[in-house]
């Protein structure tokens, strides 16, 4: 996770040193900056509408270039960047779709319970032709629709009672605005009553009524009380123009930050005294002013600050975020993160995206399953001082000139999806290559399997895990009625090779006992008389080599996983074999055997009391077919039977998973044994 994380924060560096590379590039192919102001008397008749247009302004009374360079001019300073965005957007010919409504339900859902938009409806009455035909009502979708404004079509044939209830007899137009000035209040339905059915009329009509819930204010006294007043929002903005009403811009982010952000038009048409505006520091006209509890921050003097709704929305929205925003861009950057997946796993492709699926779903939902307590912790009425600290960090974080960058290289690259979307993959190309790169170093096998091999070894460990379930050492019953594993039953009724072999862990082998094998062996009378001489170094010298015995089997048993089935066991032999060929199962069958064979090496017996309890007394590992040797490090199976570590451990991590003798699975605790008698006890005298 940390590592996708590091690759994120990387590639957002990269975006942003890339968004600086094209700005130079542009300053050294044209010598202008995006936040270069332009002057309006050097624009065409035709971009100068387009700047309105995009401002929300209505030019429809003037004619001659001269009153609408003005009008520009009275809205607020021209940037390069704006002008940009503004000729980007009108050339873009993509068509704005329109919602059809179904029924009551449908148009309550979408228009009336919507509590932070505009929404402008037409009503196709019963046998009726609509008020705004084909062609002009396509003009005004995409025209409202740059402000916010969502659109739709209620045909009164698809539910004639609702239409009736309402008195919707002729076609009309309705228009649904939030009645107050708290967020998620009621809304109210206007229907269009002007006679001229022009997209020009009835836009001015839209922003007419849109603009008479910012509040108004015409004189400097009004100004001064308003001003110097402290009510429940903590952030005011203040337009500072000459101007009939306030963009439509303006008045659509005031219905769209309700209950956060208040929106003030100050109206300065009529004004003679000017002086209090001085004294409060606004010098030009017009000026956006924000006004926080911190002070007050001039809009447009930083990069991407356009006079537009969409660089003024991102700016609202990184001052005053609802925790819908916040989701949204928690999600988003989880998303991002979890796609680093699809590059930083080597192998198969098929690998890479059951991976990415599986990690998409692991972030998203510990991201739900984590925002359930915060939104629990926001709702706490004692955390008031908490919430306000926040707001007062993030409005002191971006307010500043690096936070303007981030937020212009967001609308840049947002505006440029095809861009980003490219530098994303080209990104994840370089993480590509290294990683691969960097496992190839390593000697990674996993770089060069296949999809087929990846898939088989896939289907092995989901067969494993749902025919051979591992059965933990330490909460087994030792008494059970399945006794007899009914996994080994079905395996003995089947055929043996048309079963897929399971891919079980490992790790239960360091579970398994280790122990040294030792020989009691009877001392000569030289090496009784050399004993006696020196008791005590003896005595010493014994204890020494019983607590390095112990250290060796320790460090031995920690050792087991770690040592490499490819290498050979290396015994310390010594002077004696224990013992001929033989496996002891019980007493009667050791009472049997025949010692006349052994050498003169071998008169010595196997220490049985170093053995653990529950294992079954022999001298041969079948694995090898060699006799054990006094120093040999063994290891017992659950079964009760005994080898060579290092033999039974490269035929376990081999995929063997059973004995070698009687093919009890090697994972599975059994019943133990009764416990047997020391082999000294049991030989013929």
């Amino acid at each position: 996770m940390w590592l996708k994380l590091f690759f994120l924060l990387l590639y957002f560096l990269v975006l942003f040193v890339l968004a600086r590379f094209f700005e130079a590039i542009v300053w050294y192919e044209t010598g202008i900056f995006a936040t270069q102001l332009v002057d309006p008397v050097a624009l065409s008749f035709k971009k100068l509408k387009t700047i309105l247009e995009c401002r929300g302004l209505g030019y429809s009374g003037l004619p001659e270039k001269k009153d609408v360079r003005e009008l520009v001019e009275k809205s607020g300073d021209l940037m390069e960047g704006e002008l940009y965005s503004a000729l980007k957007e009108e050339e873009a010919s993509e068509s704005v779709s329109s919602t059809n409504f179904s029924g009551e339900m449908h148009f309550y859902e979408l228009v009336e319970d919507t509590k932070d938009g505009i929404w402008l409806v037409q009503v196709i009455a019963n046998d009726r032709s609509p008020l705004v035909g084909k062609i002009h009502w396509e003009k005004m979708v995409k025209k409202v629709s740059r402000f916010g404004i969502r659109t739709g079509t209620f045909n009164c044939s698809s539910d004639p009672r609702y239409c009736r209830r309402r008195g919707w007899v002729r076609s009309t137009l309705i228009m649904s605005v939030p009645q107050t000035s708290t967020s998620k209040g009621k809304v109210m339905l206007k229907e269009y009553s002007g006679r001229k059915i022009e997209v020009e009329h009835i836009f001015k009509w839209i922003t007419a009524h849109a603009a008479s819930r910012i509040k108004t204010i015409y004189n400097a006294e009004h100004l001064k009380e308003e001003w110097n007043k402290s009510d429940q929002y903590w952030l005011k903005i203040y337009l500072f123009a000459n101007l009939d009403q306030p963009p439509a811009f303006f008045s659509a982010l005031s219905i769209k930050f309700t209950g956060r952000v208040e929106f003030i038009f100050v109206n300065v048409e009529n004004w003679d005294n000017k002086s209090y505006m001085t004294d409060i520091g606004i010098y030009n006209m017009p000026s956006y002013i924000l006004r926080t509890p911190e002070g007050i921050y001039r809009y447009g003097n930083h990069t991407g600050e356009f006079i537009s709704l969409q660089a003024m929305d991102s700016f609202l929205r990184s001052l005053q975020p609802e925790v819908n925003d916040l989701f949204v861009l928690s999600l988003v950057l989880v998303n991002l993160m979890a796609w680093m997946d699809l590059f930083i796993t080597q192998g198969a492709t098929i690998k890479r995206f059951v991976v990415l699926i599986s990690t998409l779903g692991t972030y998203n939902s510990l991201l739900i399953i984590s925002w359930l307590p915060v939104l629990g912790f926001l709702q706490l009425p004692y955390l008031d001082s908490f919430y306000e600290y926040s707001l007062k960090l993030l409005r002191y974080s971006n307010t500043t000139t690096l936070a303007s960058w981030v937020r212009a290289d967001w609308m840049f690259y947002s505006s440029h999806p095809a861009l980003f979307l490219s530098t994303y993959l080209g990104h994840g190309l370089l993480i590509d290559y290294f990683e691969k790169k960097r496992r190839h170093n390593n000697n990674n096998d996993e770089v060069n399997a296949n999809n087929l091999e990846w898939l088989s070894s896939l289907w092995d460990w989901y067969t494993s895990y749902l025919f051979h379930p591992i059965a933990s050492f330490q909460n087994f019953p030792v008494e059970s009625d399945w006794d007899e594993d009914p996994d080994l039953f079905l395996e003995r009724l089947a055929f043996p090779d048309l079963w897929l072999h399971p891919l079980i862990p490992t790790d239960y082998i360091k579970n398994l006992p280790m122990w040294r094998f030792k020989c009691l062996g009877v001392q000569s009378e030289e090496e009784v008389s050399e004993g006696s001489q020196d008791t005590e170094n003896d005595s010493e010298s014994e204890n020494t080599d019983t607590l390095s015995s112990e250290k060796e089997v320790f460090e031995d048993k920690q050792s087991v996983l770690h040592n490499s089935p490819g290498r050979t066991s290396h015994c310390d032999a010594e002077a004696c074999s224990c013992a001929n060929k033989y496996c002891q199962t019980s007493p009667y069958e050791r009472k049997g055997r025949s010692y006349g064979s052994y050498n003169a090496n071998e008169d010595m017996e196997p220490d049985w009391l170093t053995w653990p309890a529950d294992t079954l007394h022999c001298t041969e590992c079948v694995v090898c077919l060699e006799n054990f040797e006094n120093g040999c490090l063994l290891m017992g199976l659950p079964c009760g039977h005994v080898f060579h570590q290092n033999c039974i451990v490269m035929w376990l991590a081999g995929g063997r998973h059973c004995c070698p003798v009687c093919r009890w699975p090697s994972y599975k605790k059994k019943q133990p044994y009764a416990q047997h008698q020391p082999l000294s006890n049991d030989v013929p005298s």
